[in-house]
Order: C-alpha cells, then structure tokens, then sequence
C-alpha cells in the first residue's frame, strides 16, 4: 500500500462516516423487529426465526404464506394535532392491525383544515397532554396487536421544537448577502449594504459576517450569475466603522461590494402552527440544534409510562425529507470553522461562489474553480449534517430502544453517506423522479450492513379518493426491483376533526380548495374489504426482500451522493438494465466502511458483492471526470486486491473534485496512472463501449436475458437460496412509451452450493411452487419470465424439500408443446387448452408423449345480476348510507355509463352461472379472465372463495375439480374508490374530478385446460 499525504486537517469524512456506523453497530438494533402475531393471528418468525431457517431445514411454506407483522407494511397515520379521542385511537389501531398491517407512524398533519383555530394549539397541540395521552394509548394498543407504532421527531415537517425562536442559537439560519456595484475608483461611504431580502416575520437579530468586494470579470458570467475574479477579492471589515462602510474603488474596473448576514430563517413546520408556543425549525448542522430536540421529548414528552411504552411498541423516529426553506443560503455559526477544518482554506473568500438568492447562485468564478469551491462547501455542509444530526439523532434513538427512519435528502448532502448512518433510510414515490434515486439509498444501505429501505408510498398530487390499488402497486413494483423493500403508506387519516365533511378528515384534502395529496386508506374506503389481499401481497414480498444480504452486479461510483436527482448511471440505466444488469450507487465516504474489502473479485463480499466498480464523471458538475485523492487511492487499493473497475471518460487527465492543494492534481494524476495500468482496470471514452468492458474483464450480470425488454429485478441471497424479485416496470413512470406484456428467458445464478431447484413464489396467493419447466448449466438455471404490465413475481432457486416441496429428485421438464408443466400431488403433469398428442422432453433426455382427448370451448358469461351497496354521505361526518341497487346486465360496463350507477362508489357484487358440457371431469380445469376490473376484487366460484387476485393480471386459476359438469355459479365482488360520489357530493371540491370507469368491465371468458400426468 502506497503512502498518501492527506491535503486535509482533521477527521477524514470517510473515516467520521466508518466511525459513526461503527458505533451505531455497537448499540445495533434488530433491523427487522421480533416475532409478532400474523393477521390472523398466528405467530410469524422475525430475525432469529428467518436466522434459524435458513441455516436449518430452510424455509417452510408458511415462511412465506404468512408473513409476520416485522415486515408488514406500515401507515404514516395523519393526526389531527392532540385533537383525538382514546376510543377512536384505539379503534382505528385495531383497523390497521385487523387488515394484516405491521404499523404506524403517527403525524401531525392537516393542511386540509383552513381554519386552525379549531384546533386549539394550547390544549390540542402537537406533545400537548392530549397528544400525549393519544400515543400512550397508540402504543399500548398496539403492544396488545403486535404492531408498531413511529413518531415523527417533531410537527410536520422539517424537524421543529415548541418554545424555540427565531433569534435562538438552536434555530435554523440563514446566509443573506447584499449588494453595491462601484464603477472603477468610485468611492462609497454609508450604511454596510443590507440584505437583498428583508429577514423573516420574527427575526430581530442578524449578524454581520464579513463585508467583501470584488472586481466584476464578465468572462465568468453566465446568463444568472455576474462574474468575479478571485483574485480581487478582498476583505473591507477594516472599513466598517460602527456599521458605515467607507471604500474607494480602484481603478482597474467595475467592482461589486458584497455583504453577508446571519440570521434565523424563521421558517415553521408545515401547515402550522400545530403547538403552543409555536414550534421553529431548528438548525440541522449544529449539535445545539439536535440537542434542542432530544432535551425538549427527554424533558417535556417523554414520560417514565411513555418511555416503558416505546420499548414495548415503538419502532422508530421518523424525519420527513430536509426541506429547509431560506431566501439565502443554509448556514449554521461553525460552518467557516469546519470549512477551514476539512479543506485547510478559509471560506469568506469563497462566499461569492456560495450565496443564494432564492435558490439560484447570484455570483461565479472562473467554471472550474467555482465547481471546486462549491464542492468543498456542500461537502463540509454534509459532513455537518451527518455527524450533528443523523448521528446524533441515531444514537438518542437507540437510547430509547427505538430506531431512526429518515428520508435523508432535500439539501444538497451526499445522501448516500447518510443513507449507511441510518437504520432506515426512506426514499418516497412523490419526490424520487426514478428509481436510480432509490439505488442511491440503496447503495448506503448495503454497504453500512443494513436491512431495510423504506418508501413513503402512494402519494399522487390532486388524487385524493381516486387513486386505485392498482395505481399503487405499478409504483411500487419497480421501486422494490431497485431496492425499496419496506412501504409506509401514504395514508390513514384519523376519522375526524371539526367542519370536515363526509367521509372525515383527511390530511391533504381539501388541499388549496380542490382534491389533495395521496389517499386516505381506511374503512371509510369500500376496497378496505379486500385490503387484507394487498397487506399480505406486499407482506410477502418485503418477507423475500428482507432476507438474506442484497446482492447487486455493479457499484457506480458518485462524486457527489445526492438523491431524489433524477441522475442515473451512463449504459446502465438505460441499456444494462433493460438486459438484466442491477447497480447501486457509493459516494467516497463508502469507501472506509468496515465492509469496503475485496474477496475473490468482490466489493463488500459480505454483503452486496459487487463484481465490477464503475466510474464516470460527476454529472452534477458538468461531467467532469474527478476524483479526490484520498477516494482514487482507495480504489487503486480495490483494484490491486482484484476488483474490476471501468471508468468512462478522461480519467487519465482526472481533476479533483474541490480546489486542489498545492501538488494535489500532480498526486492525483500519478495515482490514477497506476490505476489505469492494472489489467483489471479498464477505460473507455464512449458510454456504448461500457458492456463490452465489463464482458472484457469477465463481469457478468447475475440474471441476464438476451432480449432487452422491461423486466427489472432484485436478488437476495442467503445460505438456503438466492431470491429473484422480477416486476415488469419501467426506469420512471413518466417515461414513454407504456410497458408492453413480456414472455422470454431469464438466465438465473445460484451463489450458493449443492444441489439446486427453481421454485416460483406467488405473492398473491402465497403459494410456493416447485417449477417443472426449466434449464441448468451448472450453476445457471434458464426459466421463463411472463408478466403483464406492472405485473411482479418472485423465484427462488434452492435445495429440494424448501417451501414444503416433496418432489425430491424428480426430472424437470426441459422443453414441452404443452401449453404449461408442472408439479402436482401426483408428479409431473401437463396443461393443454386444446385436443392434440404433446411431446414433452425430460431432464436427462427423454420424451414422453400425452394425448389430450377433448377440452371443452371457451365460455363467455351471456349475463350478470349485479347487487351494489352504494356508499353515500350519512347523518355526519363519518357515517355513511348505504343504498342498494340492483341490475341484471347483458353486457358489461364501467358503472359511469350504467345510468342508475353513474355517480356511485362502494362495492358491487356480479353473479353468473356457467354451464359446463357433460364431458366435463376432474381432469378439467380453467382460467377465468376477468378483463378489465377496478379496483379490487375477490372471486368465488361455486361458493369457494378463492385466494387473492392478482390486481395487475386478473386471472384466475381455477383448477381441476372445483368446477363441475352442468351449472356452476360465479360471483366476483368488486369494490371502487369513493371519488364518483363525491363529485357530486362535494362538486367544489372534487367537481372538477373526471367521472371515472371502475367495476367489472371485462371482457371475461372461462378458458378450459386438459391437465395429464407425464407417464
């Protein structure tokens, strides 16, 4: 190992990083909480119990079927202040538990109500006695249920402490600068020039920093920003006589007087006030300001009862994403000395560069010298954050026996650090523009030796009582495929609150008059019917997502870790992943964390066992190829212990990424030259030619398939099995054109060793199926992926006898004409639609023959009764009226264009008889097809109600011997969103609404199948 001269002072952020995530491991918490009841009421196995599967007999049928409430996904619960009643709490805690989810995260939310009058802060407020007397009922309710109940660190959002001004220390600050342009030799003598902008309503006090000018170069503007030159920047405090600035210009120029001013941002928490005092934003780069939150919950919320509570309920405080909101630019009063600190130069000169004035940069340097200074301070900035803040904040936490969830973005920080400092980092389907934003935090995660990545899910602007589960789920589909594997819905609203109107309150709706934020799931909701099929869905998937270590093809190096950017990865967004690539994103602070070592080619072995590490220039300071030295040493050390590294563009002439030390470029390019020479290290100059370099150094993605389509996937792996998570989604939901149905190969690793089999885990029903039909080449198994649009599914790939599979060494189908093979009670069988002799070729080479002698036609139901409880506003606020109506139906349609259901919502039940011909046997079975359907359903056939169906595939299996000769009854029960009856219930608000198609439109057929055994 070659030695390096730090340029820096001080803590390197990597070490500070590696540091604070070793001591957050020393004091750990269980990442998934203990065994809790399932929704119906059996105990379902948490981290020792999944610990104890899969170095034992593996998982059993039941591991996945019935996922325990540890990984259940949550609600952010939407109260209304203190303004709750113990009863209703209580109630509404048994709804949630009663529907099959594992918690709650309670918050102060109600931007729906105008007047907040109503909600008498001083014996209403947030952490009033009423608040508190609330969570207290919350938790003990839910230690009862075997759920979990968060906290948000403060009202709203961002993080606030009642009693906190905008003048105190602890309160966030603001940087404001002002302005006065000198024509050359031009002499000034009056008042220091004020701010820009008049400080906030509140603010008494501000500072004067330090007075600058500096002489105008109109070579370094640009459309937004006048040109400085550095080198003419100059201090004038020496001028300022008791706040009088006396200063003649020189005369080479026109100069630009610059002053900078501390004071409090006074900004609130959102929709306030929510507490008495009113709460105030407090500073997040400070110690004061994260002390000022702990000592206000240890002092003036947290109650010995309180406090026993947490431990036996409580999961984890929550921050909602840093939205600081200032004219100027963030400060916080050490922020010159840490600069000083991390880069060794003083920050006044560099202040011109920094300033803002509501959000945009007012003055520039030269480009690159401009880029370098701002690097340095948004660094400086983020190592201020993490340490003061997420850490600090972590730890108190674990003081409490709870966890930190945090949605660690919103500034310009490197996010991904923060991510690895988390016990739950949050990303959140609203804010992420794609999911590279997600593989951000994802990145932090794993690499820091984390479990979960939790998204704030579900909130659509303006879609309050319309939005569909289906909507939902093609949001999280694609989400989890990139790493999300926790959801915490966006939201449950308490029931009520004064002058709302039918069906209650609801936190974002009305929102600015018209239909808010996200939706408010509940009982007052007719698809709440059926929503225990949705809980056990995502239940079960987060039950595979959950397991084992996340394992990822490739590390992208970020210069700068931001998220919620929008900014992906060169080749691999856009054509790795279409192929079956997976990446995670690290930034520098990565690089020092305990598990940052190479085994047998591997980054993080241990963990996500990235084959390859890329490398490109930084794309949020134009492209630029840089690298700091301490990160460029770092990698040549992963080089030479094995690990292949491609970098794109002209790293051979690499830049820092801050202002360089003297000698530091000359370091970095020596650096980098012994970095390029390596064998395993590759460079390229066009983004077309990254494939060909990974093939070159032998990096072959885990799951790959020739035809480039919009499968994504996520892979976990444990000693028993590796898990493929696939959704058919797409990078952003934005993105044109829709997502087509897909049907083609996917080539799978096993990591592990010993004799191996695929099975297929339906999320939906929770059955986990040995798969019959498949290819092996070693320890690469070739299986068939068909999804629709949206649609996901999971495989396993482990030993015989997992999941409760009794096929021992059975042949597995190599190829058939059948329609399908598979599995049965009885041994291998096969599914045709149609008469005819099918040839079906073994394992091992050989083939059998099966003669299908007859397969009844497809039936079309000729007619449908249809009973409807139609939901309508009752005597109050959270009653509802329910009418029924009854229609006999020759053809199907959305209930909008049946006159008598037009404007209605709630749940209608269609019933029709099918007649099957005499030829009919238990060798039979079919597919009902239902079409098109919204939004939820159940199906029952012959007075069996059948398991969960599949919301974005609505087919159903019917399987041989549930049907029988002769008349058979089906009845699919569809539940809608309440947003056509309120258009004409609430026109001011949701009037402006389009009616909308939900029910069963279809068409729907019932298509029959022969099912053989292979002799």
């Amino acid at each position: 190992m070659e030695e390096r001269t730090p340029r820096r002072s001080g803590i390197a952020r990597r070490t500070a990083l590696a540091a604070g995530v070793g001591a957050a491991a020393l004091g750990a918490l269980p990442d998934v909480a203990a065994a809790a009841p399932t929704a119906s009421g059996a105990a379902g196995s948490g981290t020792a119990a999944t610990m104890a599967a899969d170095a034992g007999r593996g998982p059993t049928a039941d591991w996945f079927a019935n996922p325990p409430r540890s990984v259940r996904p949550k609600f952010r619960w939407w109260w209304p202040d203190g303004l709750v009643d113990p009863d209703e709490i209580a109630r509404e805690v048994d709804q949630i538990a009663d529907a099959g989810f594992g918690g709650m995260e309670i918050a102060a939310v109600h931007h729906s109500i105008k007047d907040k009058s109503v909600l008498d802060t001083a014996r209403h407020g947030w952490g009033s006695r009423s608040w508190r007397d609330g969570v207290e009922v919350a938790l003990g309710r839910a230690a009862r249920r075997g759920v979990t109940i968060d906290l948000t660190l403060g009202p709203s959002w961002p993080v606030a402490v009642p009693g906190v001004t905008p003048d105190d220390e602890v309160a966030a600050q603001e940087l404001a600068y002002g302005r006065l342009a000198l024509a050359a030799g031009a002499s000034y003598q009056g008042p220091v020039p004020a701010a820009v902008h008049e400080p906030a309503s509140g603010v008494t006090r501000q500072t004067l920093v330090g007075v600058q000018a500096a002489r105008v170069d109109t070579a370094n503007s640009t459309r937004k920003e006048t040109g400085l030159d550095l080198d003419s920047v100059r201090d004038l405090g020496t001028f300022v006589t008791d706040g009088t600035l006396s200063w003649t210009a020189p005369t080479d120029g026109d100069w630009v007087v610059i002053s900078y001013w501390q004071r409090g941002s006074a900004q609130q928490p959102e929709s306030g006030p929510h507490s008495s005092p009113a709460a105030y934003v407090v500073d997040h780069f400070s110690a004061a300001g994260t002390k000022a939150v702990t000592e206000h919950w240890d002092h003036a919320i947290l109650s010995s009862s309180l406090r026993q509570l947490l431990r036996a309920a409580g999961g984890a405080f929550f921050e909602d994403s840093v939205e600081l909101e200032t004219d100027g630019l963030v400060w916080t009063s050490r922020l010159p000395e840490a600069f000083e600190k991390h880069t060794g130069r003083p920050l006044l000169p560099c202040l011109p560069a920094l300033v803002l004035d509501k959000s945009n940069q007012v003055f520039a340097f030269e480009a690159q010298t401009t880029r370098q200074i701002r690097h340095d301070f948004w660094e400086t900035v983020s190592e201020l954050f993490n340490r003061h803040h997420i850490g600090a904040l972590r730890d108190w936490a674990h003081s409490l026996g709870m966890r930190l969830r945090s949605q660690p973005y919103g500034l310009q920080t490197d996010a991904i650090a923060s991510a690895a400092l988390l016990d739950i980092p949050e990303g959140e389907s609203l804010g992420f523009k794609n999911l590279d934003d997600y593989r951000c935090l994802a990145g932090g995660r794993d690499m820091a030796g984390h479990t979960v990545l939790s998204c704030e899910a579900g909130a659509y602007n303006g879609t309050a009582y319309s939005t569909t589960w289906d909507r939902f789920l093609r949001t999280m589909g694609g989400a989890y495929a990139a790493g999300v594997n926790q959801t915490v819905l966006h939201g449950f609203s308490y029931a009520t609150a004064p002058q709302v109107a039918w069906p209650g309150f609801a936190a974002f709706s009305p929102y600015n008059g018209t239909a808010g934020y996200g939706e408010s799931w509940g009982p007052r909701q007719p698809t709440w019917k059926h929503v225990a099929d949705i809980s056990g869905y995502l239940g079960r998937v987060h039950r595979v997502l959950q397991t084992g270590t996340a394992r990822a093809d490739v590390a992208v190096f970020r210069q700068t870790g931001y998220t919620a950017t929008g900014i992906g990865a060169s080749w691999f967004t856009a054509t790795g992943v279409p192929l079956g690539w997976t990446h995670q994103f690290l930034s520098g602070p990565l690089l020092d964390l305990p598990g940052a070592t190479v085994k047998q080619g591997r980054l993080a072995p241990e963990g996500p066992a990235y084959k390859a590490l890329f490398i490109e220039g930084d794309f949020f300071y134009g492209s630029t190829p840089t690298l700091s030295v301490d990160d460029a040493g770092k990698i040549l050390e992963l080089a030479r212990a094995g690990l292949p590294v491609v970098l794109l563009g002209a790293f051979d002439q690499g830049l820092t990424p801050g202002v360089p030390a003297a000698g530091e470029t000359d370091e970095l390019h020596g650096v980098l030259a012994r970095l390029l020479a390596l064998p395993n290290v590759a460079r390229v100059t066009d983004k077309a030619a990254v494939g060909d370099a990974l093939a070159g150094l032998g990096v072959i993605p885990d799951a790959r398939h020739a035809t480039a389509s919009t499968l994504l996937n996520a892979h976990r792996a444990t000693a028993e099995a590796d898990y493929y998570y696939f959704c058919n989604g797409k990078h952003a939901e934005t993105v044109k054109p829709p997502v087509a149905a897909i049907d083609h190969d996917v080539t799978l690793r096993r990591n592990g060793s010993g004799s191996s089999v695929p099975y297929l885990l339906d999320p939906w029903s929770g059955e986990a199926v040995r798969l019959a039909r498949y290819t092996r080449d070693g320890d690469d198994f070739t299986v068939r992926i068909t999804l629709q649009p949206g649609e996901s599914t999971i495989v396993a790939l482990g030993r015989p006898g997992l999941f409760g599979d009794r096929h021992g060494s059975r042949p597995n189908v190599v190829a058939t004409d059948a329609d399908d093979a598979l599995f049965t009670t009885e041994g291998l069988a096969v599914r045709a639609s149609a008469p005819g002799t099918y040839t079906t070729r073994l394992d091992g080479g050989r083939s059998v023959t099966t003669t299908v002698r007859s397969v009844p036609a497809v039936v079309t139901p000729a007619g449908w009764q249809l009973d409807v409880d139609d939901w309508r506003p009752g005597t109050g606020a959270t009653r509802t009226e329910h009418v029924e109506v009854s229609l006999t139906l020759d053809t199907l349609l959305p209930w909008s264009g049946i006159p008598e259901l037009a404007d209605s919502a709630g749940i209608g039940r269609y019933r029709t008889t099918v007649d099957l011909p005499s030829g009919w046997t238990s060798a039979h079975g079919a597919r009902l097809e239902l079409g098109r359907v919204s939004d939820t359903c159940r199906v029952t056939v012959n007075g069996s109600r059948l398991p969960a169906v599949n919301r974005l595939n609505p087919v159903v299996d019917l399987g041989p011997g549930l049907l029988r000769r002769g008349v058979n009854v089906i009845e699919v029960e569809v539940a809608t969103p309440l947003i056509n009856r309120l258009r004409v219930a609430q026109p001011t608000v949701f009037g402006g609404v389009s009616r909308q198609d939900h029910g069963l439109v279809g068409p729907v057929r019932l298509t029959p199948y022969a099912q053989s055994q292979v002799s």
